[in-house]
């Protein structure tokens, strides 16, 4: 391989790591959801959203933020040693250069997870990533911001969300999850919204109707309550 062979592969890694991206913040804590909890984990937060679910729990990250390079996160997540790192929000896929972070991700050998919101398009996240696609109930108040093409690019690696905030949520998740054969797809997961529903009672309401579920409590909320960054 000659010199210019060389610098022509080199050129496009250089220009992806000097690509930017507004980020809230990188913390290092234990995975609180998903099939990956308890997990020590690198998370990068990035900012901004265009949703305005009635449950948020990061709306600090909905503004402001910091500029920084891929090459200056990477750096960051290099930090802790950790193989597990978690791409959040926000929404994360609001800023078209997360799908380059991820995919500078797993090159480097990471575990990459993304918590995305199910309303912007999932088909170029680098295959090697763990989707957690948040499917948003008529409680969040964003309902109709569902992509429901996301599911064609599902795969057993991903997992679906639910965050429940009533009854009438949990009705209405389970009409989804039947219809649609949510659980033939990947692990599907029932969320209590922390401040609207006792999770004893998603329960109660999910061994009552047998569903092909996995309960899921926020244990990041159990130990540290809604302190950002933990």
């Amino acid at each position: 391989m000659t010199i210019a062979d060389l610098a022509s592969r080199l050129s496009p890694l250089a220009s992806s790591l000097s690509a930017t991206l507004r980020i809230t913040e990188i913390f290092y804590s234990l995975q609180g959801e998903t099939s990956r909890v308890g997990l020590p984990t690198v998370f990068i937060r990035l900012t901004g959203c265009p949703l305005r679910c009635g449950y948020c729990d990061t709306a600090y990250a909905f503004h402001g933020g910091a500029s920084m390079t891929l090459a200056a996160a990477l750096d960051a997540a290099a930090r802790y040693r950790t193989r597990y790192v978690t791409v959040t929000g926000g929404e994360p896929l609001a800023q078209k250069n997360c799908i380059a972070l991820l995919r500078e991700l797993c090159d480097r050998g990471y575990s990459v997870s993304l918590e995305t919101s199910g309303a912007i398009d999932v088909s170029q996240v680098d295959t090697r990533v763990a989707k957690i696609l948040d499917i948003k109930t008529p409680g969040s108040g964003e309902a109709g911001k569902n992509l429901w093409g996301n599911l064609a690019y599902m795969t057993a690696r991903d997992e679906i969300k639910f965050v429940i905030c009533n009854e009438a949520d949990y009705e209405w998740a389970k009409r989804q999850l039947r219809e649609r054969r949510l659980d033939a797809i990947c692990p599907v997961l029932f969320s209590p919204s922390y401040r609207d529903l006792p999770a004893t009672q998603l329960a109660d309401w999910i061994l009552r109707d047998q569903l092909p579920v996995r309960m899921q409590a926020q244990l990041h909320k159990q130990l540290w309550g809604e302190k950002p960054g933990v």
